[in-house]
């Protein structure tokens, strides 16, 4: 899967520069860093030569950083919890031009407790960004949670005041709140990215619909499928999310910028992808404050990004086959 990185990087100055992902352990994280260490060793890349990872392992591996790690000579890792008074002295010491915030929202927000928690990982990097020189803070939100119930004559959805879905979507908006308030306040550029349903290797089960159809093929395990399966999704792949991040790390700044196909697939149309048309799934009870359709328009990525889902889910999906069956 090469087409995500063979797009044209970020308009680049010829300046070398460090950059720290926070969360960068994780399932997203993971593949960010994997495109930063390429873009890294690309002579007409941006230029990146050190990479510090922050994660305190609460969901990620560093299993996932195992070709990162084996591959990028200015990668290094710091098991912290960015709260904590440890990466603040790390960031004095590390002075990263950019922060690339992978952590902001947990898949899974249930209580008014883990929204404060979040916010308060979000607040202690905007924090040391203020106090250490940091620039600009790229930061990753779950697009589903933040544009309420759009119509499907709204489809694909464009960018639009938060407008939040569920305790996630209150953290999202809080979230971009404070991207705001530093930049009018301290002069920390930010980009948000307003994210469409990703999947990709590395993916925990209770992640994702993927992910979690897939775990039902390796298991030999009857597919699961919540509702009827008409519900749609804007699925977009890990490694083309992971070349928007890169091309924020300059480009975009003060915008929520959306990321997705743009393209609706059911949840049948990925059981017939991933378990083959004969397959017939266990149907569960729907959920209640589910979306039934979503789509993302990257009109805006493509102007101020150059950016577009280069990854149809189709080739995605078949990607991840032929690698578990090779494997």
């Amino acid at each position: 899967m090469s087409d995500a990185a063979s797009q044209n990087p970020t308009e680049s100055s010829g300046t070398r520069r460090r950059v720290m992902v926070v969360g960068g352990a994780g399932f997203v994280g993971s593949h960010v860093v994997d495109r930063l260490i390429a873009e890294g060793d690309d002579p007409h890349g941006a230029g990146i030569v050190d990479i510090d990872v922050v994660d305190d392992l609460s969901s990620g591996s560093l299993a996932n950083l195992s070709s990162a790690r084996s591959a990028g000579e200015g990668l290094t890792f710091h098991h912290l919890d960015v709260c904590g008074d440890a990466a603040s002295v790390l960031m004095s010491r590390r002075t990263p031009e950019v922060i690339v915030h992978a952590a902001a929202a947990p898949h899974r927000v249930t209580s008014a407790g883990q929204v404060a928690e979040a916010l308060r990982r979000t607040a202690a990097v905007f924090d040391m960004a203020r106090g250490h020189g940091v620039t600009k803070v790229v930061t990753i939100l779950p697009a589903t949670s933040m544009y309420g119930r759009p119509p499907a004559r709204g489809m694909p959805a464009k960018e639009a005041p938060v407008e939040p879905r569920g305790l996630r979507g209150l953290l999202c908006r809080a979230v971009v709140d404070l991207c705001s308030y530093h930049r009018q306040h301290h002069g920390i550029e930010f980009t948000v990215l307003a994210v469409a349903s990703v999947y990709g290797p590395r993916q925990r089960a209770e992640d994702s619909v993927v992910a979690a159809l897939f775990d039902a093929l390796v298991t030999g395990t009857t597919p699961r499928v919540d509702g009827d399966g008409r519900q749609a999704r804007d699925f977009v792949h890990v490694e083309d999310l992971a070349e928007a991040v890169v091309r924020a790390l300059d480009r975009a700044g003060g915008l929520v910028v959306n990321i997705g196909t743009g393209r609706q697939t059911t949840i049948a149309e990925l059981v017939d992808m991933i378990h083959g048309p004969d397959a017939v799934a266990e149907r569960a009870p729907g959920r209640g404050d589910e979306l039934m359709r979503f789509a993302l328009s990257s009109a805006r990525a493509r102007i101020h990004l150059g950016w577009s889902a280069l990854i149809p889910v189709a080739d995605g999906i078949a990607a991840m086959r032929e690698d578990l069956i090779a494997g």
